[in-house]
């Protein structure tokens, strides 16, 4: 019913939020502030060990940091407790000594019919379990025990059977005075102007009750038992009750379960929950025959922060997680995310227990791939990726898979995953080519470039020098490089960045002692607050006397034409050009402490082994220098150069 907002108002600052939620958990001493209305707990809709509940009195509103879960008095009983909104503004109005406003008379007779029929789907529920205990649910309860089901595992989920019959349910309500038009609106029936006589919905079939969050049977799902059935499964149709949509199978047992710890685990069927519960995992959902909707992943996030997606080890099964993880992709945030659990090819959970027992199915559960490894997987797997365009139309579909998060944190977050792993991916590729060629093993020599022997003290010497001729490697004395040019215009013509990447900033690594110093008057002006304005970051940098260098870095930038960094850049590329020169640059000055390293070994042991050695870290500057113009959507690049 509705009730008039004055009224919901009042009862909600007569009984403070706490006293609500205080019923039902423990409030952490050492966080708690009761005096100023301010209580923390572990939070009662998903396992914790430390507390990230919290909620104020002030607000009225409770909030968790682990799981996201929100609210009010009200909802936190309708959430946590199973109670209708009625019943909990009821619950609420009770505490607070104020009687309840007078009924709207159509919204009582609604709830009452909402009632009466729940009513009617518990005598369904009794029907068909009574059904499959008698002697024409045989048939039955044979396919039941050669799938492995003990009878306790059948009683405690209430399965049933719907026997051969066109009328045996109709006309059991029937006599028990349940009005037809009460049978036709929990969908138990087909009816209609071109069914001249209604006739039972369920024929011939095991019948699994779904229950929702409160434990009251809303639906009914019936896998039918002869073979020749046009549908294996099926559900009762869309009732007041029931939105297939808008349900999950086991919901009810699975929350409360989650109270133990753990996350909640999301399968395919019917038979797979009730299969993993027998098993031991009672925190197991599955949508209802259908793909994962929007509103199945919300109840999935409303009981845990990352919940666990397992699919069917077949085509169609990995198909379902990626359309899974595209639908979450733009929804996900901080807190707020999914793992993926792959079960091996033509394995189901329900096949996987039965055969190897509870621990195979822990073992899937311990691989399970964050989402990012899934999307990453699905673009890659199988992918060649032998040509620059090719290897441009990865980068593409990444960056395009990544702006779909609306979260702007994570979004960028995102994207400095999928440079670095483009970078990586297609490093060892070339690696993986490098070594083929150039690496010959044996004969106690070493392998020089392009597949001639030499031996480690003439090699060394080629290496070392174009190594020590590469701006990747060069010394401050030998002027400004390009990319410690880009990271430090950038971070000065967008000061946001700074604040963005303050880690990186901090102990920035540059090779040119007049970056140095322009790096040292960015960090002046932060020492000050004064790194969230450019205008104040370029009056220190002027204070400093620092202004000819940074008119030179800025010239720099101009005739290298990386437009990305320069005042007039969009944030948003200035941001995809700073990430992609700061991890090239600490790939440079990881490289050139490995090159030292390296020829301090060689010195010391001309050795097949530390000429190897080297060898590789050529490899790797090759991949350096290479990837800079692979990863062009991704920042600074050639490309864009026309915008400047």
């Amino acid at each position: 019913m509705r009730f008039p907002p004055a009224f919901l108002d009042e009862i909600r600052d007569r009984v403070p939020i706490s006293s609500v939620i205080g019923q039902r958990v423990a409030w952490d001493r050492k966080k708690t502030n009761a005096s100023r209305g301010d209580y923390w707990a572990c939070c009662p809709f998903h396992g914790e060990k430390s507390p990230s509940f919290h909620c104020e009195d002030k607000k009225g509103r409770y909030h968790c940091f682990g799981c996201s879960v929100s609210g009010d008095h009200f909802k936190f009983l309708t959430e946590l407790e199973g109670l209708s909104f009625p019943e909990a503004v009821e619950k609420i109005a009770d505490m607070a000594g104020v009687p309840m406003p007078v009924r709207d008379a159509q919204e009582e007779r609604r709830e009452k019919e909402r009632a009466s029929l729940t009513d009617v789907m518990e005598m369904a529920t009794v029907f068909f379990q009574e059904r499959l205990q008698g002697p024409e649910g045989a048939k039955a309860r044979a396919y039941l025990r050669d799938r492995g089901l003990t009878p306790a595992t059948q009683q405690s989920f209430r399965l049933g059977f719907a026997p051969d019959s066109r009328n045996a349910l109709k006309e059991h309500l029937a006599a028990k005075g349940v009005p037809k038009a009460d049978i036709e609106a929990c969908g138990l029936v087909r009816h209609g102007d071109d069914i001249p006589v209604s006739y039972d919905w369920f024929r011939d079939r095991i019948i699994f009750p779904i229950p929702d969050s409160r434990g009251k049977i809303i639906a009914f799902g019936g896998r039918a038992l002869a073979p020749d059935a046009l549908a294996k499964y099926m559900n009762s149709p869309d009732t007041e009750l029931f939105h297939k949509g808008n349900v999950l199978y086991n919901f009810a047992r699975a929350r409360k379960a989650l109270a133990k710890g753990g996350t909640v685990i999301a399968v395919e069927g019917y038979m797979d929950v009730i299969a993993l519960a027998q098993a031991g995992f009672e925190n197991v959902v599955a949508p209802l025959g259908t793909a994962l909707t929007e509103n199945q992943l919300e109840l999935l996030w409303r009981m845990a922060p990352e919940p666990m997606l397992c699919f069917d080890g077949d085509k169609a099964g990995l198909k379902a997680a990626w359309r899974a993880a595209d639908m979450a992709l733009p929804s996900v945030q901080a807190g707020r995310s999914a793992r993926f659990a792959l079960l091996p090819e033509g394995k189901d959970p329900d096949d996987l227990v039965k055969a190897e027992g509870p621990d195979a199915f822990r073992a899937v559960l311990a691989d399970a791939r964050p989402l990012v490894d899934l999307l990453w997987m699905r673009e890659t797997a199988g992918g060649v990726f032998d040509t620059p365009e090719r290897r441009a139309e990865l980068g593409q579909t990444l960056r395009e898979l990544s702006s779909r998060i609306r979260d702007e944190s994570t979004r960028y977050h995102y994207q400095q995953e999928m440079r670095e792993r483009v970078l990586s991916f297609f490093g060892s590729q070339r690696n993986a080519r490098q070594g083929r060629q150039d690496w010959k093993p044996g004969q106690g020599k070493a392998a020089a470039p392009g597949g001639q022997f030499a031996k480690p003290g003439g090699g060394r010497m080629a290496i070392t020098e174009s190594l020590g001729q590469s701006a990747l490697v060069k010394r401050g004395s030998e002027g400004m490089s390009v990319r410690e040019a880009t990271i430090i215009v950038a971070l000065i013509n967008h000061p946001a960045l700074i604040d963005e990447n303050f880690a990186h900033v901090e102990f920035l690594d540059l090779a040119n002692s007049d970056l140095t110093r322009l790096h040292a008057a960015i960090l002046d002006a932060m020492a000050h607050d004064m790194a969230n304005d450019r205008h104040a970051v370029v009056a220190t940098i002027e204070r400093a006397g620092c202004a000819e260098i940074w008119e030179r870095a800025v010239g720099l930038i101009k005739r290298a034409r990386q437009w990305p960094a320069l005042e007039t850049a969009a944030l948003e590329d200035a941001r995809d050009a700073l990430n992609q020169a700061l991890h090239l640059q600490r790939s440079a000055r990881t490289l050139h402490k490995e090159l030292k390293q390296a020829e301090a070994a060689l010195e010391a042991d001309p050795s097949d082994e530390n000429f190897r050695h080297l060898i590789e870290i050529q490899a790797q500057f090759q991949d350096v220098q290479a990837t800079e113009a692979l990863i062009e959507g991704f920042g600074v690049s050639s490309g864009r150069a026309g915008r400047a």
